[in-house]
């Protein structure tokens, strides 16, 4: 990847703010999908895949869809970024992409983005994990909920502060994981 290629630590201006569930959400990340899957079928192994909060279905969310897309290598899949771009999604560099072995994308901007898009190594933890905690939160309401206030606590906090808002979360993110491991 070049440097060149991506909009490094783009301006957001989307507030973090958590919405009521919308029964929208999963509409709009299909109508987003038939958009991203056949541009990156080349690279893909399964489907592009509806993450994060808004993929579970009564859950308080950020309004931004969260997409995962799993690839066999990152090396192999470095075309994703050019095959994006001509479809209207920017490449944006995230906080800790090189280290997951990610490319992060957004639509339809940096600074308002709709939705974000994950492209990830098949054998990364991070596209197993991504599954794993939405699948527990689809089958757990009572903790979904608990996510919910967590989030909207933290929103009220940290409404501009994206670093703070994530590591407050991070916790229980982390304990539904171990839980979600033993059950496996």
């Amino acid at each position: 990847m070049h440097e060149s290629d991506a909009a490094h630590d783009a301006v957001r201006r989307d507030p973090i703010e958590i919405l009521p569930y919308d029964t929208a959400w999963p509409e709009s990340f299909e109508q987003q999908r038939r958009n991203v899957e056949p541009v990156l079928r080349p690279w893909l192994i399964g489907s592009v895949e509806h993450v994060g909060s808004t993929a579970v279905p009564g859950l308080s969310a950020k309004p931004i869809i969260d997409m995962m897309a799993m690839v066999p290598s990152y090396e192999e899949a470095e075309g994703t970024i050019a095959a994006m771009r001509e479809i209207g999604w920017t490449h944006v560099w995230e906080t800790g992409d090189a280290e997951l072995r990610r490319w992060s994308f957004c639509h339809p901007d940096p600074a308002w983005r709709t939705h974000h898009l994950h492209v990830v190594e098949y054998v990364s933890q991070l596209g197993r994990d991504c599954l794993a905690f939405r699948d527990h939160l689809r089958h757990h309401p009572d903790d979904a909920q608990k996510y919910a206030g967590i989030k909207q606590s933290l929103a009220a906090v940290h409404h501009d502060d994206r670093p703070a808002y994530r590591a407050g979360k991070a916790p229980f993110i982390e304990d539904i994981m171990r839980r979600a491991s033993v059950q496996h």
